[in-house]
């Protein structure tokens, strides 16, 4: 086989001990509704005792939705602090270095109950917001730094099956009959601090990435051993001349900082891109939709919703598995405006369902079709994609900042999202999707024009692509139309 496609056991294990970091992203964002009720009732016994006074309504569901959001807001200075830890501790270091937090935080909400204090179930969920936050960045980058270009996409597309894996076990492990229950939901939101140890462990047999060996420390000796044992081929020459010659060409330029991206015409376009494409897959209304999932399958006659609900969990990570087959075939862009339009068809089906529902007894049918449907091409593009494009678009030196400012586009926009939607709801009513369909044309629209296919391209004929060199290299196997318009608009300027 060639070494190129080659997939070795180290690699599949380095990789797969990464995206336990997404699982702990998915399990932590999934893991608080379940017992949403057993957590109401306990704030209000212990601040009941605590005061001798009974707890008003308005307390409670303010306490309950800062439990919620905080997570987010820990999500958002976990994001941009990827740059912090990954230049100074290397990518394999910074995620065995945030577990930390992981334990602290398990640790506050497991005990949470015992100590009868809400304020540590609060202050666990903030950090460990700010650990999901930063494997956000850690896991996607330290994936498409290891993985030969050839499976990039491939491997990439773990990260999302990691966090859909994490949501499917946290609704599992929220039911009744295992922890959601009053005694064991502590428990449920401690678990946490199982897959940290199980990470822990992995990562000392994992390797540093020979990215950051080679062009970050200048350690080639180490980068080449890496490599070897990664790519499983002692001819590795082709990667470190690769590395060798981004590495020389970070040398000449500046630092590139967060503000540096936006400034310069070299980063603009890229992390424009990264943002739009992060956006996609908040605005989608793929929350919005597991939010009514609940109702849609209640109206349809199904008496035990929650399980439908979990099934839905289960076609996010069967089609999941599917874009990780299909993305090194069909191609990053081709998957996402798949994606992007079948989730419009669907959202219309949807609201059109939902208004006739009262008119039309056979429509319910059509609505949980729509659902399971819109849910499933999430994952065949916006769900995955978004994660480790980010990573492909940018070379080593602005990767870090970029994976930031992405990471934090990403769970502001989530944050946003979960803020603004009840009121959205309650507002337009069944018609909150059609807010959502204009969303995903718009997302349409721009993903078409300006989004480059990076299937098969390395990350400096990426990065040299937006500078408006990618046409003259050899090296790039395809070219979208945007990069090749870009080259000619720059030569035309240049001449």
């Amino acid at each position: 086989m060639d070494a190129k496609k080659k997939i070795t056991a180290p690699l599949v294990y380095a990789v797969c001990v990464a995206a336990i970091g997404s699982l702990q992203f998915g399990y932590n964002t999934g893991v608080i509704n379940a017992p949403e009720k057993i957590i109401r009732t306990f704030f209000n016994k212990t601040l009941s005792e605590r005061s001798g006074k009974a707890v008003s309504q308005e307390l409670l569901t303010s306490l309950w939705s800062l439990s919620v959001a905080i997570f987010s807001v820990g999500g958002m200075i976990g994001s941009f602090s990827v740059s912090l830890f990954v230049n100074r501790f290397g990518r394999r270091n910074s995620m065995l270095l945030v577990n930390i937090l992981a334990f602290a935080g398990g640790l506050l909400m497991a005990f949470s109950k015992a100590a009868k204090a809400v304020e540590m179930l609060i202050l666990g969920r903030f950090i460990i917001g700010i650990f999901c936050g930063l494997c956000t960045g850690f896991v996607p980058m330290y994936i498409s730094e290891v993985s030969p270009t050839s499976v990039r996409g491939a491997f990439g597309t773990l990260n999302q099956l990691g966090i859909v894996v994490g949501i499917l076990v946290a609704q599992i492990f929220g039911l009744e009959a295992i922890m959601g229950t009053e005694g064991l939901w502590p428990m449920l939101l401690g678990f946490t601090v199982l897959p940290a140890i199980l990470q822990c462990v992995g990562l000392l047999f994992c390797p540093e990435s020979p990215r950051f060996l080679l062009i970050n420390k200048m350690e080639e000796e180490k980068a080449q051993a890496v490599l070897q044992k990664l790519r499983g081929d002692r001819d590795v020459s082709q990667d470190i001349q690769e590395m060798k010659e981004e590495s020389a060409k970070m040398s000449q330029e500046k630092k590139a900082t967060v503000p540096e991206l936006f400034r310069s015409p070299n980063y603009r376009q890229a992390i424009i891109i990264a943002i739009m494409l992060q956006l996609s897959q908040q605005l989608s209304g793929i929350n919005a939709v597991f939010y009514y999932s609940t109702g849609i399958f209640e109206r349809a006659g199904i008496t035990q919703p929650v399980y439908a609900t979990i099934g839905a969990g289960v076609v996010n990570t069967v089609f999941t598995v599917v874009s990780l087959f299909l993305v090194e075939r069909a191609g990053r862009r081709t998957l996402h405006l798949v994606g992007l339009a079948g989730m419009a068809v669907c959202a219309a089906v949807m609201t059109v369902a939902l208004a006739l529902k009262d008119i039309v007894d056979w429509i319910r049918y059509i609505s949980i079709v729509a659902t399971f449907g819109f849910v499933a091409l999430f994952e065949i593009g916006p769900g995955p994609i978004p994660w480790f494009i980010v990573a492909e678009l940018f070379s080593q030196g602005p990767r870090p900042a970029a994976m930031a400012v992405a990471g934090c586009s990403n769970w502001t926009s989530n944050f946003l999202v979960g803020m603004l939607f009840p009121y959205a709801e309650k507002l337009c009513g069944s018609y909150v999707f059609l807010i959502f369909l204009v969303f995903l044309v718009i997302f349409f629209v721009f993903t078409f024009f300006k989004v480059p296919e990076t299937k098969g391209r390395t990350f400096e004929d990426i990065s040299r692509g937006f500078e408006g060199r990618g046409a003259n290299t050899p090296t790039s196997p395809q070219k979208s139309p945007m990069v090749e318009l870009n080259s000619i608009q720059a030569d035309k300027a240049a001449a």
